[in-house]
């Protein structure tokens, strides 16, 4: 089997460890670069690659790949992602490509001018807690609770760009909610969605947000409110999480320790356990993007489904931060 030429660009984002396994089974990888090339060593060395720290200088000197990995801070996504498209490279892009919805489009724009395929590891689209809540069918109303740990596990994992909100945009809203806003859009086919949404700061006084709560209604009435934070303790448990969907075929839920039900519409229910964790979900990502480069990524999440998530998220923050404007005492 043929391994994809590949690069990596910021291999010190804290969910590289998920895929490393993998790219390394997969993948020829032969660069790597990030500006912390001290932390970056360890994992370079591990894929036998030779580590640069500028991402502007790999491509100089490798301009003629099969594929990148772009996990690079979010305010530097734009011109890495409009490079690649330039030098006609497929790539791997993690959410949410970018500080504003414009470098987004930006980026969208010209790689479908370019014809050059882009994913997106939206993975809670295929993991075990999205097949269990299709039981219930075409979501009519939804809900989502995810709450991971403090922010400061960003200072020691390799990302401390992640809680300052010039760099990567925003805190827990930015980060986890596009996954749950994608599925809601997924499963409801909603294309017309109004967002309202509040956000604090207020448990570890931060300069993101450390917990945000959407809500989601499509044009025809259907909800879906989603609560997002890094509120959660440092613990192994890591977080938090539980999800409800009500359709036309009836009502599924997930609960943290896995104990999943469904309730059909005839009134019979069925019990399960599944895994929450969607920590194991990136693997068979890497392997799907393996499996389908020839084919321009055909089924992955894509550009497309980003841009509709992250535009209901970006409206969230400006309503968000308007809200908080309003009932500061300072103003």
């Amino acid at each position: 089997m043929t391994r994809a030429r590949t690069i990596i660009i910021g291999p010190t984002h804290w969910h590289v460890p998920l895929y490393s396994e993998r790219i390394a089974a997969r993948h020829d990888v032969i660069a790597v670069s990030d500006p912390d090339t001290a932390t970056a060593q360890q994992t370079a060395d591990a894929w036998e690659a030779p580590l640069y720290g500028s991402w502007r200088e790999l491509l100089a000197e490798h301009p003629d790949v099969d594929l990148a990995y772009v996990f690079a801070a979010h305010d530097t996504m734009r011109d890495v992602c409009l490079a690649l498209v330039d030098a006609r490279i497929p790539f791997v892009v993690e959410k949410p490509a970018g500080i504003s919805l414009d470098h987004l489009k930006e980026i969208a724009r010209a790689a479908t001018e370019a014809g050059v395929a882009v994913a997106v590891p939206l993975v809670q689209q295929t993991g075990p807690v999205n097949r269990w809540l299709s039981q219930a069918g075409r979501s009519v109303y939804e809900s989502a609770q995810f709450i991971a740990g403090p922010p400061v596990r960003y200072l020691t994992n390799g990302s401390p760009w992640m809680v300052e909100p010039e760099r990567s945009g925003g805190g827990c809203m930015m980060n986890l909610a596009p996954h749950f806003v994608d599925l809601f859009l997924q499963s409801s086919g909603a294309r017309n969605v109004s967002v309202s949404a509040v956000l604090s700061s207020s448990l570890h006084q931060a300069d993101i947000e450390d917990f945000a709560s959407l809500t989601l209604r499509s044009s025809d009435g259907r909800i879906a409110t989603i609560e997002v934070g890094y509120a959660f303790p440092a613990s192994p448990l890591k977080r938090h999480c539980s999800f409800l969907r009500v359709g036309e075929s009836g009502c599924a839920t997930v609960w943290s320790d896995g104990h999943a039900s469904f309730t059909s519409q005839d009134g019979y229910t069925e019990n399960a356990t599944i895994d929450v964790d969607s920590d194991p979900l990136y693997g068979p990502f890497v392997d799907a993007v393996a499996d389908r480069l020839g084919s321009g990524f055909d089924g992955l999440p894509g550009l497309e489904d980003l841009q509709a998530t992250m535009a209901i998220i970006w409206d969230a923050y400006s309503l968000g931060r308007e809200r908080a404007h309003d009932v500061d005492p300072q103003h």
